[in-house]
This record gives structure tokens, C-alpha cells and sequence, in this order.
């Protein structure tokens, strides 16, 4: 665009086609260099009808223009900027410097002027393209920060707003539609901070303590992590609720009875039930198995039943069969329950292996002794007539004193008392102590055993008493809760 056709420029008259112009376009006339057709086209000797009828500006630094072309992203991209000296500029293409070198503004303008639906420059060869990128965006240059440094900087039309349509030639990158190079996108230095990152925003996240280090980091969310499992597990051990069974009495049939009575009943003792619930656990009932029935056969057997309950109780009831332990029933009505016996003895010896709390309750006592090598005395005052009768008409309102042995684990659960007080319901007791047993309690009056515990396993003790009446008979009688609660812990630290 020569002088004559900026619009800052004063409106001139169109001048008269003089005969150096059309010589010029001439096809005979041979085509002159385009810097030389510049220099003449700007010249106002070379025609005599230019110096008489057009007003000629003087030579301003637009005309240098035609020498070369700015580098896109500079300021002088820019219409609305003056050329900067110390700017590289690279020669204009062939075809850019035969526009530039015409004179006649007609043609021009009809070439630069953008048409609806056509791009405003010509297609820009592949190679051009490439050089054209690299010299709009130099390595380590500036980037625009404001809409007006990205405008100077060459994004958009010559003397418009980016994304207006059309643009002057001048201008090297039009914006929108109107050019044709797309709009400037900012490019990073090897050196320049990559956006986002801890050094654009002055060192490390402001969240983090000073020092810290990618080590210090890890360790931080490592025990967290730790944590939260730890709590997880806590929460799972100590609130999960107990499941605790126990032992199922066992009711033979009578010979020619009917009804209930024809049939073997197994069944759990209310007060036992409660007394262990009062402490908000479940409790279950186990029942005998017969892997061999032929009426019902079963894979279960009391194996699953340790491996799945975290305590066994065992119940009073019937006495223990003299044959269990070897020897022969000295009466008839004292042969006890040998079916029981082989139920109760299995169970035990599987919730032992699995390492579960046992609590035996009068005839579980016995049991306890009799299941690691232990005997009995079939009948107290038979063997021990010296012993005070420990079973009367009165049945759980009869009653003795306890005294502990040194050492013992029972008198250290139970609260101190002057005078330890007990029901007795029981006509058979402790006679030989089994194999690793220990004597925990005695009567007072008569040295008959009372409680015992077996060493070799967190928790397995026997009481000949019946803790759970003790509540119903009185607040004189012993209160034996510090025992249940001894046995829960134990089944919560044993239960996995």
C-alpha cells in the first residue's frame, strides 16, 4: 500500500492515467525490477502531469516498507506503529514486492480489498508458512499481556481489533477472517515457567510447610493411610458385637410317654441366657450334630461352631457320667448323661484349639476337670462326710463362704469383699485336679473346690456356683459380673 492509498492520508483527486504508467503495463514494454518500479512510481521527477496536478507528500518512513517485510508478532505488524530500525525484517516475496512497487492505486486497492467469501491474502506457500512461524515467535520473546500489547504485537488486522474482518497487507497477520495467519498463541522459553507449575507461582504451593521435601510428603500420606486403617480395625474389633454360645441341655425321652416328652429335647436354661446378654452380646445355643443321622445327615459339625462364635459357656444340668472319667457309677441314679458328656467334651476341645474363652457353670466345672485328665467325687456326702451339705430343698438360696488361694486370678477379677458369699447346688465336686489346672477358690467351711482355671490358654474357668441366680437371691450374694466381663474380653482379643 503506497501513501496515496492509506486512509490517514488527505483525500486526493484522481489523477490522470499519465504515459509512464501505462508504459509500464504495457505487454511490449519489458517488466522492470520491483524495487526500480518502486523507486520510480515514488519519484515525483518522473512525471511531469504528477509534479503539476498531485499534491506529493515528502518521503515518509512508511515507503520503507517496500523493502522489506516486519517480522509477524513485532510492532511494526502493526498499522497504527512506526517501524522500528533495529527490527529484523526479511525481504518481501516476488509477488508482495510487484504490488507494492505499483504506482496506480486502482489495481491495488481492488487486489487488497477482501471480497465476501474470499480470503484476503493469496495462499501462502508451505516453506513460507513455516519461516513465517518461526519469526513471529522467537524464542524467549515477550509474551502480550494485555489486548493491546497482543494487538502492537501483530495479532490481527493492521490498525484493528483481533478477529475483525479485513486488514491491510502491512499488517502480516490478520485476525478472524480477515487474515491470513492464524491468531498468535504464546510460547514459552526453555527457561520461561511452564503455567500452573510451583515456580510461575513463586516457588512451592503455599499449602505445603517450608522444607518440605518429597520424602517428607510420602511419610505424611503413608500415615495417614496407616491411620485410617488402624482405625477401621479398632472400630471392627471393639464394636463389632460378641457372639458367644452356649451349651444345650439335653432332655431324654421317657419310655411311654407321648407328646414332647417322647422326644429329645435340647434346651437352654433362661437365667444363664440373660445373664450373659446383660452385656449386650449375642448368644446362641449350640446343638449336638450327628454327621451319621439317617434321618437328617449334616456336613456341619462343632468344629464350624468354635471357628464362628467367639465364646463357649457351659451350662449346668445333669451330672457327669462316672464312666467319662473312667470309673463305675457307685449308684444307679448317679450314672449321669454320658450323651452330654461327649457333646460338651468335643465342643470344648474345639473351642480350646481355636484359642476361644471358655466359662463352665457348675456341672461345666467338673466338666472342665474331667476333660484334661481330671476326677470326681461321685457324691459328697458319701465320699466327704465331714463336708456341710451343699445341696438342700432350698436348692439356689442355699449358701457357703469362699476363700482364694495365693495367687488366685479369680480373687484379683473380683471386687475385694469381707465375706464372699455363694450358692451351692451340687452334690458332686473336684475330687483328683487334671492336668494343668489350678485351684482358684474353695469353701470356707469344708475346703470342698469351687472354682478352677486351666493355665495354658487365655481363658478357661470353671465355677461351681451359679453366678446367674446370685442377682434374684440378694444383694448379700457375690457379684460375679467382674467374671462375665473377664470372659468377653477375652472372646473379643481371641475372636480372629
Amino acid at each position: 500500500m503506497t501513501d496515496a492509498q492509506d486512509p490517514k492520508s488527505p483525500q486526493q483527486p484522481s489523477k490522470p492515467e499519465s504515459d509512464t504508467s501505462k508504459s509500464a503495463t504495457s505487454p511490449t514494454a519489458p517488466a522492470a525490477p520491483a524495487h526500480e518500479s518502486s523507486k520510480h512510481s515514488a519519484s515525483p521527477a518522473d512525471s511531469p502531469a504528477t509534479r503539476s496536478s498531485e499534491y506529493v507528500e515528502p518521503a515518509s518512513p512508511a515507503t520503507l516498507r517496500a523493502t522489506g517485510k516486519p517480522v509477524a508478532g513485532t510492532a511494526e505488524g502493526s498499522g497504527d506503529m512506526p517501524p522500528n530500525p533495529d527490527t529484523l525484517t526479511r525481504p518481501a516475496p516476488p509477488a508482495e514486492q510487484s504490488s507494492a512497487a505499483r504506482s496506480d492505486g486502482s489495481d491495488d486497492s481492488k487486489a487488497e480489498t477482501p471480497t465476501s467469501g474470499a480470503p484476503a491474502t493469496k495462499p501462502v506457500s508451505p516453506a513460507l508458512a513455516a519461516e513465517v512461524a518461526s519469526d513471529r515467535n522467537p524464542i524467549g520473546s515477550p509474551v502480550p499481556k494485555s489486548g493491546d500489547d497482543v494487538k502492537a504485537a501483530g495479532v490481527g488486522s493492521a490498525g484493528g481489533n483481533i478477529g475483525e474482518t479485513g486488514g491491510g497487507a502491512a499488517g502480516g497477520a490478520g485476525g478472524g477472517s480477515g487474515g491470513g495467519e492464524p491468531p498468535h498463541q504464546p510460547s514459552f522459553g526453555a527457561t520461561g515457567p511452564r503455567p500452573g507449575s510451583p515456580a510461575s507461582m513463586g516457588g512451592q504451593p503455599s499449602y505445603l510447610q517450608a522444607g518440605d521435601s518429597p520424602w517428607s510428603v510420602l511419610r505424611r500420606i503413608m500415615s495417614a493411610r496407616f491411620r485410617a486403617w488402624y482405625d477401621r480395625a479398632g472400630q471392627r474389633i471393639t464394636q463389632r458385637t460378641l457372639k458367644i454360645g452356649i451349651s444345650a441341655r439335653i432332655f431324654h425321652p421317657e419310655p411311654g410317654s407321648k407328646g414332647l416328652r417322647s422326644k429329645t429335647l435340647q434346651y437352654l436354661e433362661e437365667s444363664i441366657a440373660h445373664w450373659v446378654m446383660s452385656r449386650d452380646v449375642l448368644v446362641f445355643m449350640i446343638p449336638t450334630v450327628d454327621t451319621q443321622g439317617l434321618l437328617h445327615p449334616s456336613h456341619i459339625r462343632l468344629h464350624d461352631y468354635a471357628k464362628h462364635l467367639d465364646g463357649l459357656v457351659l451350662q449346668g444340668g445333669a451330672d457327669v457320667s462316672p464312666l467319662t472319667y473312667s470309673e463305675v457309677a457307685t449308684r444307679h441314679e448317679w450314672q449321669g448323661d454320658r450323651m452330654r458328656d461327649m457333646y460338651e467334651l468335643e465342643l470344648l476341645h474345639e473351642f480350646v484349639e481355636q484359642g476361644k474363652p471358655i466359662l463352665g457353670v457348675c456341672r461345666g466345672c467338673q466338666l472342665i476337670n474331667v476333660a484334661f485328665g481330671g476326677t470326681l467325687h461321685q457324691d459328697i456326702a458319701t465320699d466327704l462326710p465331714e463336708a456341710i451339705p451343699h445341696v438342700t430343698e432350698t436348692y439356689e438360696h442355699n449358701r457357703h463362704t469362699l476363700t482364694f488361694p495365693e495367687g488366685s486370678s479369680l480373687a484379683q477379677m473380683l471386687a475385694p469383699v469381707d465375706v464372699p458369699i455363694v450358692n451351692s447346688i451340687h452334690h458332686q465336686s473336684v475330687k483328683t485336679l487334671g492336668r494343668d489346672l489350678s485351684v482358684e477358690a474353695v469353701c470356707a467351711e469344708d475346703g470342698v473346690v469351687e472354682a478352677i482355671r486351666y493355665r495354658k490358654a487365655p481363658f478357661v474357668m470353671g465355677l461351681q456356683w451359679h453366678p446367674e441366680f446370685h442377682r434374684a437371691g440378694g444383694p448379700e450374694f457375690l457379684d460375679c459380673t467382674p467374671v462375665l466381663d473377664n470372659f468377653l474380653r477375652a472372646a473379643r482379643e481371641t475372636r480372629f
